[in-house]
């Protein structure tokens, strides 16, 4: 068997840096080692191990799938069958048809962010149970803990966007055939969503409880969500909201998903200022996010 391969079940256990031969006279490398003493090749496959515990973790608790199962089925429903026909104009079933195609294509990127904000709560606990010690005692670079936890939760968007597109369909929701539309405003969702993990996961690593992560958490996603395009037209704002909403990355990916999915409306700049906010907070949050994983572990 290689001596490079990683001892997983036993917390502390060293190994020989992968590459290194036997009788090379190459001491073993100190666990917790630095991401600079960790190969691209051993890095990969470190996330690969960690996704693969992640997956396994929901597999034996398939509670923690509830979210990304149930949510878009009760805002699906309630939204178009309970505020539906108000929202839509008339209170008949014309409207309400009209209004589940406005709805779904702007939900997509609300199942994202409603995602992205569990993994704050669930890093924060992580520290908290004693988990990441066993971490700490390995040899694995510190950001493929998280890279490996974003890996699974962008996972969890797709089944929850998955279960809303589904959902939309039985209630009326119709593409018209831009099939290839879909699948790239489901990518862009995903892309978006990903973004998004690092400030949750930032607000996990710095707040002292979760309970105090979800509650901060909140405050970021409801003017996010509401103050948006996702429900409603911005043109039926107060001025000072609309202003708000139109810088809000969020009506900014709900206008594109719109866009690629039922062919109407400007599709390449929402688009591209989609891609520009998805990079520019990764580019930002990322680092800090993991700076700080490094410090507290």
């Amino acid at each position: 068997m290689s001596t490079a391969t990683v001892n997983e079940s036993r917390p502390g256990a060293e190994r020989t840096p992968p590459g290194a031969g036997s009788g090379t006279g190459s001491g073993p490398v100190r666990p917790g080692a630095d991401d600079g003493r960790i190969g691209l090749r051993a890095n990969l496959r470190h996330i690969g191990a960690l996704v693969r515990r992640n997956a396994l973790q929901i597999k034996q608790d398939p509670e923690s799938m509830f979210d990304a199962l149930l949510m878009p089925i009760v805002f699906t429903l309630l939204f178009v069958y309970v505020f539906g026909g108000a929202i839509g104009g008339d209170g008949g079933g014309a409207s309400r048809d009209q209004y589940v195609q406005y709805l779904i294509p702007g939900m997509m990127g609300m199942m994202g962010m409603s995602i992205a904000m569990a993994v704050g709560t669930g890093i924060n606990e992580d520290f908290r149970k004693g988990v990441m010690d066993r971490f700490r005692s390995m040899p694995i670079a510190r950001s493929s803990v998280l890279i490996a936890k974003s890996v699974v939760e962008v996972g969890r968007m797709l089944v929850a966007v998955t279960v809303l597109l589904t959902v939309g369909f039985l209630c009326g929701f119709d593409i018209n055939g831009h099939w290839l539309g879909m699948l790239a405003a489901i990518g862009l969702t995903a892309l978006f969503g990903a973004s998004l993990l690092w400030i949750f996961i930032l607000l996990g690593l710095t707040m002292e409880t979760a309970q105090a992560v979800q509650g901060v958490s909140f405050l970021v996603l409801m003017p996010m969500q509401f103050g948006s395009s996702v429900f409603v037209s911005t043109d039926t704002m107060p001025g000072w909201l609309e202003a708000f909403t139109k810088v809000n990355p969020l009506t900014h990916l709900a206008d594109a998903a719109r866009g690629l999915m039922l062919g109407e409306g400007a599709v390449g700049g929402p688009v591209l200022w989609t891609v520009v906010w998805s990079v520019g907070l990764t580019l930002v949050t990322a680092p800090f996010a993991i700076a700080k994983f490094r410090k507290k572990a």
